[in-house]
């Protein structure tokens, strides 16, 4: 049977509830509301694939709570909207893969330095090369092969055990969500399959989406608290990583979403796109994908921090003296136990967080100690071409999206379309018309990810800020970019 919004769009019911947030009142089989979090530029962009009827159908998930979520920067995706948010309780509810996303923790490092804008452009394409040759991007292999068994050691305790290996340093975990690593994984739970997709792709950026880029700080919002983050002072240097769990998260959320079509024929005959399928709360099955995600989330975080110690290497190569410092490391593409207050009370849910930011506030006992006093780092990442951004977590966002936020541009066009309308080359001279250096291992990955394929990056960071859900720190500009 063919269901609603599985194959095409429907009209879709909007309520305006102020200038930038927007509901889908509960109708049907909605147990929810959804709330999409959007100026009426962004919302336009929605309408024009499923993304809105994808956040309706969420709403349908046994055990939500409160509302299905669409962050600034949603888009369609699979099963959940990119920029999807959900809660769904630890005892009524259940885990969808499709609310986690194929690249499981797709996420962000930032890392300050104490260079300037001045200091790096004599010496950008030196530095490009040499970070290159130690960050391998694009479908290539990495410079580390490990064994099986020791990539169950660094499937079990994440950017852990880069730590104890000689990359990086506790600086570098202590500035990291969850501290790197996801108590709760268990490489047995992961298959012989993802495992040997992953052995060979440590320390690598991959393709797609997927970047190194040097910085500069452009604008200062937030004094006090930039300066907590370590940003101190207008064209100061960063350089932000944006990759995630490669071939292994892909394997993982595909091994599971088939165990999960097989083992539960009922439940997609009752929910209203088989894409949301879901183990339920209690079921053997839950459990082991919660315990083979947080595996291959913490192989996304050992490889963000492998990548973090890479670079250090090769900057000094070109900066003798530089130093470089975690800012911090965050996921946008996992599922936590969390506790959240609902209705007065304090609830304990599966939370979903698909191409959305975790935005914990200031006081908040899970965040690093140096950002207790301050509030979390929110990275927000634009294009090549755009700016970036750095936002805090509020007790506003707390309430409003359960501590979430955007993770960046968000895109408006597919790949397909992005090749018919672009080419690498005139992308690539184009960006040197802006003073931003290029590096990359495919021309057709470079038209894929032009600037134009992705929304407003700076009405995306508007709209969180005027909503609550992140205020604005710091504005970055990119000075050289690295891209598979």
């Amino acid at each position: 049977m063919t269901r609603p919004n599985q194959t095409e769009k429907e009209p879709i019911e909007l309520k305006k509830i102020s200038d930038n947030v927007w509901e889908i009142p509960k109708s049907g089989e909605m147990k929810v509301p959804t709330r999409i979090f959007a100026s009426e530029k962004l919302l336009e962009k929605m309408k024009q694939d499923r993304s809105l009827g994808q956040a309706k159908n969420v709403a349908c998930l046994p055990g939500i709570y409160k509302y299905a979520c669409v962050m600034p920067d949603g888009h369609e995706g699979y099963g959940f909207p990119i920029g999807g948010v959900a809660a769904l309780d630890v005892k009524t509810g259940g885990i969808s893969p499709g609310g986690i996303g194929y690249d499981i923790n797709c996420g962000v490092r930032l890392l300050q330095t104490n260079l300037t804008k001045e200091q790096m452009y004599p010496k950008i394409k030196d530095l490009l090369d040499a970070l290159f040759k130690s960050v391998p991007a694009g479908l290539g292999g990495s410079n580390i092969t490990v064994t099986t068994e020791v990539l169950d050691g660094l499937l079990n305790n994440g950017a852990k055990w880069a730590v104890e290996n000689g990359y990086g340093n506790q600086d570098d975990l202590d500035h990291c969500e969850s501290n790197g690593c996801m108590e709760q994984a268990d490489a047995s739970r992961v298959s012989d399959k993802a495992k040997n997709r992953g052995r060979k792709q440590l320390a690598t950026l991959g393709s797609g989406n997927h970047f190194l880029e040097i910085q500069y700080v452009d604008e200062i919002y937030d004094v006090e608290t930039a300066k907590a983050f370590g940003i101190t002072e207008k064209d100061q240097v960063v350089l932000m990583i944006h990759c995630g769990s490669r071939g292994l998260g892909h394997q993982v959320c595909s091994d599971y979403l088939r165990e999960m079509e097989r083992t539960f024929p009922e439940i997609i005959a009752k929910i209203p796109d088989k894409e949301l399928i879901y183990a339920p709360a209690g079921h053997k099955l839950c459990d082991d994908y919660l315990k083979a995600m947080s595996a291959a989330a913490n192989f996304a975080w050992c490889n963000r921090h492998i990548i973090g110690h890479q670079t250090r290497l090769a900057f000094k190569k070109v900066f003798p003296d530089v130093e470089l410092k975690t800012v911090y490391d965050v996921a946008h593409n996992i599922c936590k136990v969390e506790e959240h207050k609902i209705d007065g009370e304090m609830k304990k849910v599966y939370l979903h967080r698909k191409g959305a930011t975790r935005a914990f506030p200031p006081g908040h006992p899970e965040l690093a100690e140096a950002y207790r006093s301050v509030g979390q780092p929110i990275i927000l990442p634009g294009s090549m071409g755009t700016a970036s951004y750095i936002l805090v977590g509020t007790e506003e966002g707390m309430e409003a999206t359960f501590g979430s936020t955007a993770h960046g541009a968000g895109r408006v066009m597919s790949r397909h379309e992005a090749l018919r309308k672009f080419k690498g080359e005139q992308v690539k001279k184009d960006l040197e018309a802006q003073k931003i250096s290029l590096k990359s291992a495919s021309w057709k990955g470079v038209a894929e990810e032009a600037p134009g394929v992705y929304k407003d990056i700076d009405e995306v960071a508007r709209v969180s800020d005027e909503t609550g859900i992140g205020r604005k720190v710091v504005r970055l500009r990119p000075i050289g970019v690295i891209k598979g």
